[in-house]
């Protein structure tokens, strides 16, 4: 998924984002209101896990402007206002969840996983094609019962491209999903990935290229 933290602590962003992306998500980090609203605004996040005290522009405003939006995006606010009217208010802006201060980082991954599974269409907890079977739980994947020890962007690759069910994903669809704002699209990084994809799936080859549009598993 593509997660933006929005956290005014730096350690604490840092932190957050280092434990999201070991599980294979692209993540982003703002340190006020207004540079999430920026980012927000150019691109197709997920989740946003939000604090509320944030300089610039108020947490609670840029979950307004969120909601406001229309867009697919969960907000999860994680906040040291700990009261139960504090939690109310922020669910009543249109939070999607509400965690406070302090927190257990797989309590809020698995969080994250839980508003990731809302902002898409339905899919099977384990995905499967082809042969293939991902597990985004236990970070597993398996062709015809061969462990596949792909590294966390094949992984993140791969995992798009069964929840198409063979549809074609392009790849600026996949720099968005599996790489941060950091990666320069012109890079070949997307194709690079796949070729190392397509060499651990192995044969017969289940990835294919559509000229032009982008990559679909046979």
């Amino acid at each position: 998924m593509r997660v933006l933290v929005v956290e005014d602590e730096p350690m604490l962003a840092d932190a957050i984002a280092e434990w999201l992306r070991d599980e294979s998500h692209a993540v982003d980090i703002a340190h006020d209101g207004g540079a999430a609203l920026d980012r927000i605004a150019v691109h197709d996040y997920d989740v946003v896990v939000l604090d509320r005290d944030l300089p610039v522009v108020h947490g609670d405003d840029v979950c307004r402007r969120v909601v406001a939006s229309g867009a697919a995006t969960r907000v999860l606010m994680l906040t040291a206002a700990a009261e139960v009217t504090d939690r109310v208010d922020g669910l009543s802006l249109g939070a999607d969840d509400y965690l406070t201060k302090p927190f257990a980082f797989p309590e809020l991954a698995a969080r994250i996983h839980s508003l990731g599974r809302r902002c898409r269409p339905a899919a099977p907890p384990v995905l499967r094609r082809s042969g293939v079977t991902l597990d985004p739980a236990r970070h597993e994947v398996f062709r015809d019962g061969r462990y596949l020890p792909l590294s966390k962007k094949e992984f993140a690759v791969l995992a798009e491209l069964l929840r198409a069910d063979g549809a074609t994903v392009s790849a600026e669809h996949l720099l968005e999903k599996a790489w941060d704002e950091h990666a320069d699209p012109f890079t070949g990084a997307v194709r690079l990935t796949i070729l190392k994809l397509r060499r651990k799936l192995g044969d017969p080859p289940l990835v294919e290229t559509v000229t032009g549009v982008g990559y679909r598993l046979r």
